[in-house]
This record gives structure tokens, sequence and C-alpha cells, in this order.
């Protein structure tokens, strides 16, 4: 039997592995977690609203039905291309005749990997339940708080950059201070919070056209949100953020940093680079070629965020010849996944895979309560029918249906209420 191992059980690897239900092949898939993660809504669990357990579902359950799939608890460490063995940490060892890496992206500081202690960022549950921590205990803190400017300073929320993460995370974070924490607290007004959100870029959404980013600043304005644009963090410390703009250098004194700036690739990019030759970009990338293969080894395919595809640009069905790296959105990780799953069978067969193209979908981002943006090329639009739309495709890309269940009931009970029902403080409570 032909073996093929997965490295990642994110929205590539799963859809790989799903892909291949009922193929003569013996499929292997690695992961560091025992589960898969919804990511698009990790930024709720960092603000109350589900908790880890309704975005996350047991890879083995999700694969329980296929025979042809084993699942194996651990970390990729190191690989011998010639070989052809995959090397887990603690010097285990899986033989594949096909290796797919989708090891997914990491938060990335550019050149300040110290930012991480005091400005957290979201790629992970644990992340997600540390932001939450930061948050809630921020309003405790000012709570007992007699300093009126450090009573300020708690009540300060930073989120360093404007993508969609940062501005759904900024929408939230607002929702919780204006109704959810409103009748909460008796020594401060949760609703008198300044929400600031950064970007380098000159508007928020900078991948969004500039309509919807527009839109989305006006909906930010209006929930208390202050976006700046055009402005550099230059150092990040427990105590606030120090930035530079056109105005000059500014220091904005605040307790809670979030980081949605940047995301660079899995240490295991470096790995194929050392052992297969990959060739990485200046975001660490593995630069992989039409088929999705690491040039030179057919048998190695990366998929999802970890790869840099590059496809022509398509506006209103014609090709517009500027050919840019595919983002590392779930969508595309998806269909990659699907492909490679083909790409194994074709050449099983003796034939030659097709070249891999992308079927752009769209792209959705929420800023809150009947607020949010969709770009479809042609159809661009924003406010509650964007909205509507962005809880359904959600919903519909949820692993399980218990999760969907889930999910559904708690956004309704939310809209109704206000009230975050997750809102734990779990963890170390950080010295003041």
């Amino acid at each position: 039997m032909h073996r093929v191992v997965i490295v990642g059980g994110g929205f590539g690897g799963l859809y790989a592995a799903k892909a291949l239900r009922g193929a003569p092949v013996e499929v292997t898939l690695v992961d560091r977690r025992n589960f898969h993660l919804f990511q698009p809504l990790l930024y709720q669990v960092a603000t109350g609203s589900l908790s880890p357990g309704e975005i996350a579902a047991p890879l083995r359950s999700l694969l329980a039905s296929q025979k042809n799939v084993r699942v194996l608890l651990g970390e990729a460490a190191d690989l011998d291309s010639q070989g052809r063995l995959l090397i887990l940490a603690g010097d285990a060892a899986v033989p594949y005749d096909t290796l797919i890496v989708a090891a997914g992206a990491r938060n990335h500081y550019f050149a300040h990997p110290d930012w991480c202690v005091d400005a957290p960022g979201l790629k992970s549950i644990e992340d997600a339940t540390a932001i939450r921590h930061k948050i809630l205990y921020a309003f405790e803190a000012a709570e007992r708080e007699p300093d009126p400017a450090r009573r300020r300073a708690w009540l300060t929320f930073v989120i360093v950059g404007a993508g969609p993460t940062g501005v759904e995370l900024a929408g939230a974070l607002a929702e919780i201070a204006n109704d959810t924490l409103r009748n909460d607290f008796r020594s401060i007004h949760p609703e008198e919070s300044r929400i600031l959100l950064l970007e380098g870029s000159p508007r928020v959404l900078p991948t969004f056209p500039e309509a919807l980013s527009a839109a989305a600043e006006r909906s930010l304005v209006q929930l208390g949100v202050g976006p700046r644009t055009g402005v550099r963090v230059t150092a990040i410390d427990a105590d606030g953020v120090t930035l530079e703009s056109a105005q000059g250098t500014e220091r904005i004194e605040a307790n809670t940093t979030i980081w949605a700036a940047g995301v660079t690739t899995s240490e295991l990019a470096q790995v194929l680079e050392q052992r297969a030759g990959a060739t990485l970009d200046r975001q660490r990338r593995v630069i992989v070629g039409a088929d999705l293969s690491v040039p030179g080894h057919p048998e190695i395919l990366v998929i999802g965020d970890m790869a840099h595809c590059e496809q022509a640009r398509f506006e209103q069905g014609q090709s517009s010849g500027d050919r840019t790296p595919l983002p590392g959105v779930a969508p595309v990780a998806m269909q990659q996944g699907r492909y490679a799953a083909r790409s194994i069978l074709a050449r099983l067969r003796g034939a030659t895979p097709r070249r891999f193209r992308y079927r752009d979908k769209g792209n959705l981002a929420v800023i809150g309560r009947a607020a949010a943006v969709v770009d479809f090329g042609k159809f661009r639009f924003h406010g509650l029918p964007a909205w509507l739309l962005w809880l359904f495709v959600h919903l519909l890309y949820l692993a399980q249906f218990r999760n969907r269940v889930l999910v559904f009931i708690r956004w309704g009970f939310q809209y109704l209420t206000f009230d975050r029902g997750a809102r734990l403080i779990t963890g170390v409570t950080p010295r003041e």
C-alpha cells in the first residue's frame, strides 16, 4: 500500500485525509495536538463568547470511520528526505511514500520576539485562554485600583494589527465593555474603556477593497474603538506601547496589549529547507511548484499557511497577469488539501496531476453585532446581510454537527442577552 503521511490536523491536513477516504493508500496523520481547531473563531474564545471545546473536535473522532487512516499524537522534528522518513520528537520515525506538510503558522513578532511576553498573539487555544485571562483580569484589577491614572491604564486595551483578526478582536472587546460588563462592576464603568487598534497600513483591513475598509472603520468607531492607521510600533512592555507616526513618537500607557500583526510558518519550513533543499520566501513560507510539491521532491507536498503558492489574480473573470502568493486563509488550505489527495491518486494511476488552481470564494470579516464586510469580487456589501452570511459560513465549516448546534445556541443566546457565558479567568494571575 502507498504510504501517505500528513503533518498537521488543521484545515489542510484534515481535508486531505478526508479526501483519501476509501483510496488504496495507508494514511498516517501526525499532529502535536489531538484535536482539529477551527481557528477563525479563536477570537470568540479569547473574548468569552465560546468555550474551547465548541470550536475544536478530536481528530480520532473526525476520522474514526476511515479505516485507512491512523492518527499519531506527536511533533514532527526532522526529516530524512533520502530515506523518506519523518522523524518525530523522541526519535521515532514514520516512513512515507508521499509526505503532505500542513503544519500551519505561528505568531511572528518580526525582530522583537521578546514582545510575546507582554503582547500575546492568537494562534492556539492556549493563546486564546491567555488573552481571555488578560482581558477579564484587567477589568477586575481596575475595579480595585484607587489611583485614577493606573485605573485608566488597566482600562486601556491596545490591539496591534488591523487585519481580520485584529478587527474582530477589537469589535468583540468593545461589545464586552459596552454591553456584557456594563452592570457588573461598582467602582468602574467598563463602557469608558479605551480600545485602540493600531495598523501600519493607511487603512484597516488592508487586504479588502477600500470601500469595505472604510465601512469597517465606521462600524468600529460606532462601537467605541479608536483605529490608528499609518503608525509603527517600536516598543512593547508590560506598561504600554511606544509608537511612531507622522506626528512623532507617542507613548500609550496600557496594561493590556494583544498582538495581531503578523505570523510566520512552522519550524518545519526550515527543516524542509535544510533537508530537502526547499526555497523559502521572506515570510519563511516554502515556495512550491504548480502541483504544490517541493522542487526536486515530487513526493513532498506543502499546503496551507506554510506554502508560497503563486497564482494569477483574477478580476471580473479575467486574469490580470499579476501573480501573487495565495493568502494563508482556511479556504486556501481546504482546497489545497483536497487537491493534494487527488494529486496522489492521479500519480498512482500513472497520470500527471493538473496544476493547482484556487477558486476564490471571497473574504469575510465581522466587526460586531449586525456589522460585517464581505468581498466576493463583483459583489461587495456590508452591514446586516454580510453579518448573517458570516454566521452561516462559519457554522457550515465547523468540523462536527455537535459543534454547529452548540455554537448556534450560544450565538442566539448572546444575541438576545449580550451575555458571554465563557468569560472565565483561568490560569496563573499575573503580577501587577
